[in-house]
């Protein structure tokens, strides 16, 4: 978590910038709402910035954020919000030269990484909570659903800061996990201005990557900003390689001093074969090198492809009311091979001599398209002597899910099958391409349909100066279908329900603001279990009580919160079926956080996060095909009970010339690394440094090494036989221009 000081641009600045996905037709029809809005047809540069947080004048010095008006959120101070929200600035990501998503979310730490399907999606729990193990977490991006694809692992290029909704939202924005929800902000095109920058950079293991960010004032309301990525290089694993690309292009239109129309395109690939990760047999984590790939080079690389559309539309009737209106589409598609280790004991060889390897032999086609429409109006009223700010609105999603899965098995071992007949590899000497590669027969071909209606109305009463009250809801209609093809089963299902929340925020003094909230959630499960049933709706409880601190005229800001939360129909993985769930239960989460962030005397910029989550099932459940047993009290897998980041850096000059210094440290606990098993990931410790100068006027030349002492670590892990483990030491320097 970064949070910068940002002052407006002078002249006139940048209002709002959109979001992304959607159709031609779509874009004309919201075009011409947005004409229709504006009482004024100029292409004048809107004069008003529309701030992301409030337009309400903040004390001096403190930091708020900026530029974007962000959906579901109405006009308030972070200090106002009954919610603990970090913020992720991109100054802390390029400081860091982090390129991923997971990577640069790894700053706070209430978010904890989870199984990443091979490294092919992104997936983390907020507050000990994950959602669905099978498609990736559904992060947000501009308030738009955009996680929930298989688009591939996201690239940070095009972000301008990543904010981390936690607590008791899920009221507002509904299908969100109750632990928080990600929304990614996004560059995006600042009107009347032109400036842009490039950089290049060279890292360990061979990986070359360049970035190019263009913002070009075509007329005095239109702006283009273009921004793109290419990134090739090997890994730190065997025989893995990885090429990834992306044209991230924003256009921003200003119709007359009240009107903003931004659209947003995603065109993006990523080519890496699938990489279940290491064996660590008998808990010994040395069983094979970290380095050593168990996969068949044979199978090729998995491509993840992206294609999505935001488009946006604010309209501020008075300096009071506004309206925003916004459409998204997004298509993704994943497809390939891989060789994983099978997890079936009676299955597994492994298992008896301790280095022939079983494995399966896989085939993916994973299709996902997802839309978006949603309107709000936003504003201010008075009733006798109390101020009200309104937020009421409205929300469509669909998400189809279409999954062809393949699978070969090797047979059990009672029938004491060739090496050839188990598709063993040598864990401690492995030959790749030794036996022809099988081929995969169907599995699962499946499509899932999840179609969600939403109506939201939130108000925030101001009963003195000091005090203010939170009270809102949300209603949701929900519908699913599960086709499977292979056996003919057709399942539908429908619900509905209100999920309410409500705060209160009461500013001690000046720097000392306490709050509390209270939010239940509502989320669909999609998807069936191995006999065609549809879930019940997963439901949740959350509670939330924090005191958040503004220091040194507001440079330094910091929350302290505790929480709990409950949660309803859990899903989890079902390991003898891949691609279907079982229902586990409940599971419930509670701990204590603690975020600061901002600037000290002497140009030093601080960041800690530090979190404790107690994340438990609270259910019992016997998993027939393995034979474990889930009790009350079972650790929820990859959540770590104590998590630390910090990191601090100063800038200073050199010659005369600006420069910047700063080391890192992150610490994550022992987690479990299977469900319902003893199975545990130690903790680690990784250290990082980095740093800048310019020698000549815009022109930065900046470095940074990650995990300094080359520490053995374990990102994440599912089964004993898939651990996925962490990057050894590694080291980037580059050179960035900016105009």
């Amino acid at each position: 978590m970064h949070l910068r000081q940002r002052t407006p641009p002078p002249g006139p600045a940048p209002v709002w910038h959109c979001a992304r996905n959607h159709r031609l037709s779509l874009t004309i029809s919201l075009m011409a709402l947005a004409a229709a809005l504006s009482a004024n047809d100029s292409a004048a540069i809107t004069s008003a910035e529309a701030q992301g947080e409030a337009e309400a004048p903040a004390p001096e010095g403190e930091i708020t954020i900026v530029g974007v008006r962000q959906p579901y959120r109405g006009d308030f101070a972070l200090r106002e919000i009954p919610q603990s929200i970090a913020v992720i600035e991109d100054t802390a990501i390029r400081q860091n030269n982090f390129l991923r998503l997971t990577d640069a979310l790894d700053l706070n730490a209430s978010v904890s990484r989870q199984n990443s399907l091979g490294g092919l999606f992104d997936a983390f729990a907020v507050r000990g909570f994950a959602g669905d193990e099978n498609i990736p977490t559904g992060y947000l991006v501009n308030g738009f659903n955009g996680g929930r694809g298989f688009g591939g692992p996201r690239d940070v290029a095009g972000i301008e800061r990543i904010e981390v909704l936690k607590g008791p939202a899920a009221a507002l924005l509904g299908r969100g996990e109750p632990g928080g929800t990600v929304n990614i902000v996004t560059r995006q095109a600042e009107i009347g201005r032109s400036f842009g920058s490039a950089l290049v950079q060279y890292g360990s293991f061979d990986r070359v990557r360049g970035e190019a960010d263009l913002n070009i004032a075509l007329t005095g309301g239109l702006t283009a900003r273009l921004i793109a990525y290419a990134e090739d290089g090997d890994t730190f694993r065997d025989t893995v390689d990885q090429r990834r690309w992306g044209f991230l292009p924003s256009v921003g239109l200003a119709i007359g001093p009240n009107t903003r129309v931004t659209y947003d395109l995603e065109y993006t690939r990523v080519e890496t074969p699938f990489d279940r990760g290491i064996v660590v047999l008998n808990g010994d984590f040395d069983t094979v090198p970290r380095s050593r790939f168990l996969g068949e080079p044979g199978d090729g690389d998995h491509v993840a492809r992206a294609t999505g559309h935001q488009l946006r539309v604010q309209h501020d009737f008075t300096p009071d009311w506004s309206l925003l209106v916004g459409a998204s589409l997004r298509d993704t598609l994943l497809t390939g091979f891989s060789s994983d280790a099978e997890l079936v004991a009676s299955r597994q060889k492994l298992l008896r001599d301790g280095r022939s390897l079983s494995r399966q032999r896989r085939s993916r086609v994973y299709d996902s398209q997802q839309w978006v429409i949603r309107a709000e109006l936003s504003g201010t009223f008075q009733t006798g002597g109390l101020t009200h700010r309104i937020l009421i609105g409205a929300d469509h999603d669909q998400f189809d899910n279409d999954q062809q899965f393949g699978r070969f098995r090797p047979p059990p071992l009672s029938g004491n099958p060739s090496d050839q007949a188990g598709y063993v590899i040598d864990v401690l000497n492995p030959v790749y391409g030794r036996f022809p590669l099988p081929t995969p027969g169907p599995q699962n071909d499946r499509l899932d349909v999840q179609r969600s209606t939403g109506l939201f109305v939130q108000d925030q009463i101001a009963l003195t100066d000091r005090l203010q009250v939170r009270i809102g809801g949300r209603y949701d209609d929900v519908s699913l279908r599960t086709l499977n093809r292979l056996t003919g089963i057709d399942s539908r299902r429908s619900a509905g329900r209100f999920s309410p929340q409500a705060g209160i925020v009461y500013e001690v003094s000046a720097p000392l603001t306490l709050y509390a909230a209270y939010g239940e959630g509502f989320r669909a499960n999609i998807g069936t279990d191995v006999t065609g049933a549809i879930f019940d709706p997963e439901t949740s409880i959350s509670k939330e009580v924090g005191i958040k601190l503004t220091a040194l005229g507001g440079k330094l800001n910091g929350t302290l919160a505790v929480f709990q939360l409950n949660k309803d129909n859990v899903l989890a993985s079902d390991t003898g079926n891949p691609g279907f769930s079982v229902a586990i239960g409940k599971a419930r989460s509670r701990g204590v956080e603690f975020d600061l962030a901002g600037q000290l005397p002497g140009d030093v910029d601080v960041l800690v996060s530090y979190a404790y989550i107690d994340a438990e099932a609270r259910s019992t459940l016997l998993e027939p095909n393995f034979n474990f047993q889930i009790r009350p009290g079972d650790p929820l897998i990859n959540i770590p009970d104590h998590t630390i980041n910090a990191q601090a850096s100063k800038r200073f000059a050199v010659a005369g010339r600006a420069a910047s210094l700063g080391a890192g440290v992150q610490y994550v606990g022992e987690r479990s690394g299977e469900t319902g098993t003893a199975f545990t990931l130690p903790a680690h410790t990784l250290v990082r440094l980095f740093g800048e100068v310019q020698p000549i006027e815009g022109l930065t030349v900046f470095a940074a090494v990650q995990n300094l002492f080359d520490a053995r670590w374990y990102a994440n892990s599912y089964a004993p036989l898939w651990v996925q483990p962490g990057a050894p030491r590694t080291a980037s320097i580059g050179v960035r221009g900016a105009f």
